[in-house]
């Protein structure tokens, strides 16, 4: 919208509607109230009334009414037509714009990822929904669970790809994999060689705990629910380094991203092993805040995901 055309909207009461600025244009352009009645199917003492009423809102008279000639524009008549126009144009586009997104998978895309996953998932996923969708542009976001949320409540991002931790009642959690805990072990560790462990087997052994927000509250959980404490030796907030440590004979850990590639940044082999027990698994999902009719780029993106997972298609990751 133009500053002229923003200054005129400031100004106007609050009783002035976009009809009656449909009936000012038509007049201003027909040149009478009848010739705008035939244009707008609306009776002439409408158009009448609301046009005397726009000028006592205004508080300017727009139009000269001389009988035999029907009515002409005064100078401010003319620019507040002008105006006007600009206005019903500008609310047209808007209209035109929402048809846009409901109809076309275009546009750009605010994704914001786990950060534990965010290096086997995002690049993957935006590079396959871009070349599915070449007038789409996705820009990525990493984040800890809680700061994720905290963004689409901000609506920073459109869409969250994440667990289902802490989502609230007012957004739409779309599960894409089930994803139970694993026992991470360097190949190297005594352990290493069984089929499966139970939480039993680890609790006096060396552990390395992924302190994420949420997450890290998760896996401790299945220890108290047993009675048992485990026996933390490191904390780290960065999967690389969680892996790193575990491969290096620190201890075991718990998590549920099985990836293709058992190593460590370093190079040094990895196990991943089931862990015994009935234990709540993570769902991996995607989350966006509950909208009546969601724009059709943000529900494109999540069917074009959740494909990809029931078909197996996940990178990077090894899904039960």
């Amino acid at each position: 919208m133009s500053e002229s055309i923003t200054r005129s909207v400031r100004g106007m009461n609050q009783r002035i509607t976009f009809r009656q600025l449909e009936y000012l244009v038509a007049v201003g352009e027909l040149g009478s109230i009848t010739a705008a009645s035939d244009h707008l199917n609306v009776s002439s003492p409408s158009i009448s009334t609301a046009i005397s009423q726009l000028e006592d809102d205004l508080k300017i008279q727009m139009f000269v009414r001389r009988h035999a000639r029907g009515l002409t524009l005064t100078t401010s008549g003319k620019r507040l037509v002008e105006e006007a126009r600009g206005i019903l144009n500008w609310v047209q586009n808007l209209g035109t714009i929402a048809k846009d997104m409901q109809d076309h998978v275009r546009g750009v895309l605010k994704i914001g990822c786990l950060i534990t996953i965010a290096p086997i998932l995002s690049a993957n996923i935006r590079r396959c929904f871009e070349d599915a969708y070449p007038e789409t542009q996705i820009i990525l976001y990493e984040a800890h669970q809680a700061d994720l949320l905290a963004m689409l409540d901000r609506a920073e991002i459109d869409v969250a790809v994440t667990y289902h931790l802490g989502v609230g009642a007012d957004t739409i959690f779309t599960s894409v994999a089930t994803l139970p805990p694993y026992v991470l072990l360097g190949a190297d560790h005594p352990l290493a060689g069984q089929t499966a462990l139970s939480l039993a087997d680890l609790v006096e052994l060396p552990m390395v705990l992924l302190d994420l927000p949420l997450s890290g509250d998760y896996f401790l959980s299945m220890f108290h629910r047993q009675g048992l404490s485990p026996n933390i030796t490191d904390r780290t907030k960065e999967l690389p380094v969680m892996r790193s440590l575990i491969a290096n004979g620190y201890g075991y850990g718990l998590i549920n991203i099985r990836t293709h590639t058992a190593a460590a940044p370093d190079g040094k082999p990895l196990v991943f092993l089931p862990l015994k027990g009935d234990h709540q698994p993570m769902k991996l999902g995607l989350v966006h805040k509950f909208m009546t009719t969601p724009p059709r780029l943000v529900t494109s993106f999540i069917e074009h995901v959740a494909t990809r997972a029931a078909q197996g298609d996940l990178p990077g990751m090894l899904i039960q």
